[in-house]
């Protein structure tokens, strides 16, 4: 399948992102997209990223701009760095999804491309490429994102925790042990890996959960914290070594930083919804991009709105200035790893209390793989068409359908399933909410087993 958009950047196979493709893609953001003058540039550890950064350093400069070599960087410090300079961006990342494929991530001077901005650049393909000779600089941005935090928490934090980091090949993995350290934790690295691993945290598989347990065993672990391949998905094991979602972890940071609106994709947990949280909340199609067009209207209506957007995957955006941290309106993993800890420390009670405090709606996720759009597509509409189709699927009828991003349908029981395929690979996604941690997960596995024998 060539490269193409999906739910947040360009991606495709390694090999089909050829040296004339990545430098025709680029040519067309700096002619259909502000730039500044500068493309900071970053890059995760796939062992193809290095090769594409540089052809991408190379049409930047023969663009007549400076490229500024950010080295291996997470997204959002890329980000940072690039928003802070008045410059664009672009980080060479395939984030969770398997090493034999990569992609591009863009960043106009004032934040993440939007839909809009893809169709701009699609349209612009096909231009003959630059050969001018710009300027090449180097910038150490992962140091002012570290910053950022040690600076927007008390010093004592995680002051009393035993924090292990699930390295793997985040490329945060050296900066959490940094943060934690800063803010006063105890810090455990573990199972550093020098080949890439597509790590999914939506979608943790079983051995990966045994692995957890036997390190809070080994090392008496109060919390467990990793991130995806870039650093813009978060991932937090709670001290009753349960994983918790990326949308409870978005909760509980909206709560504890004061936000009025919360902007966040039809697949996050309802318990935001609640009462008792306060908040405002707008739902979207999944995606960054549409998470930070509904932030942006939600401050276009009210500048002094305290807005935030987090997906069900755990990235968070800030789109008000707290006091202590700047707005930052792209996938963070930092702050909600940290703000929910914060907010037990505030509470005096541990992570697990915080959470079982919380209202009882509770997700899970899992994938197919190897499902081609198309094929995913084409069973959707059918199940779209008629109710007598999708009674026969789910073996019941719907209280409520929602068609914003994929199928998402509501029974009358209170649970909720919701199918739609992978915007960035050949997945299909299968989304469930219930009253119980472990009828979500049987409401995953038993439409998971029926979508197998579906379309495979």
């Amino acid at each position: 399948m060539a490269p193409k958009f999906g739910t947040s950047g360009l991606r495709g196979l390694v090999t089909e992102l050829t040296e004339p493709l990545v430098r025709d893609y680029v040519t067309a953001f700096l002619s259909a997209c502000p730039h500044g003058g500068a493309v900071h540039v970053g890059q995760d550890l796939r062992t193809s990223s290095p090769q594409i950064a540089g052809w991408v350093m190379e049409t930047v400069r023969a663009s007549g701009l400076t490229a500024v070599d950010c080295g291996t960087v997470p997204t959002p410090a890329l980000a940072l760095s690039a928003l802070g300079a008045g410059a664009a961006a672009i980080m060479v990342t395939g984030s969770h999804i398997p090493a034999d494929r990569n992609g591009l991530k863009f960043y106009l001077p004032t934040g993440e491309i939007l839909k809009e901005d893809e169709a701009r650049i699609t349209t612009a393909l096909g231009q003959p490429l630059p050969d001018g000779a710009g300027a090449l600089e180097t910038k150490d941005a992962a140091a002012d994102y570290v910053a950022r935090y040690t600076r927007g928490f008390a010093p004592d934090t995680l002051a009393g925790l035993t924090v292990g980091v699930y390295q793997h090949s985040s490329v945060a993995r050296d900066l959490l042990v940094a943060v934690v350290v800063a803010l006063g934790g105890r810090a455990v690295p573990i199972a550093r890996s020098e080949s890439f691993i597509p790590v999914d945290t939506e979608a943790l598989d079983p051995e990966t959960g045994a692995l957890f347990a036997g390190w809070f065993a080994e090392h008496g672990l109060d919390v467990l914290i990793s991130t995806d391949g870039d650093a813009d998905r978060p991932m937090v094991v709670d001290d009753a070594g349960r994983v918790v979602p990326g949308d409870v972890l978005g909760a509980l940071t909206a709560r504890h930083l004061g936000a009025g609106v919360v902007c966040t994709p039809v697949s996050s947990n309802t318990m935001v919804e609640d009462a008792a949280f306060g908040l405002t909340v707008r739902r979207t199609r999944i995606g960054s991009p549409f998470v930070i067009a509904a932030m942006e209207e939600a401050l276009t209506a009210d500048p002094a709105a305290r807005v935030v957007g987090y997906e069900a995957n755990g990235g968070f955006l800030l789109g008000f200035d707290t006091g202590t941290l700047a707005p930052l309106m792209t996938r963070d993993c930092l702050l909600p790893i940290l703000a929910p800890l914060a907010a037990a420390k505030v509470a005096g009670v541990k992570l697990s209390a915080l959470i079982d405090a919380l209202p009882p709606r509770f997700t899970a996720a899992d994938r197919i793989a190897g499902i081609e759009t198309a094929r995913a597509a084409a069973f959707l509409e059918d199940l779209t068409e008629g109710p007598e189709a999708r009674a026969a699927f789910f073996g019941e009828a719907e209280s409520a359908l929602d068609l914003t991003d994929g199928l998402r349908a509501s029974f009358a029981g209170g649970h909720v399933l919701h199918l739609r395929p992978s915007g960035n690979a050949p997945e299909f996604r299968c989304y469930a909410e219930a009253g119980s941690r472990g009828a979500a997960q049987a409401l995953v596995a038993r439409t998971l087993d029926k979508l197998r024998a579906t379309l495979t």
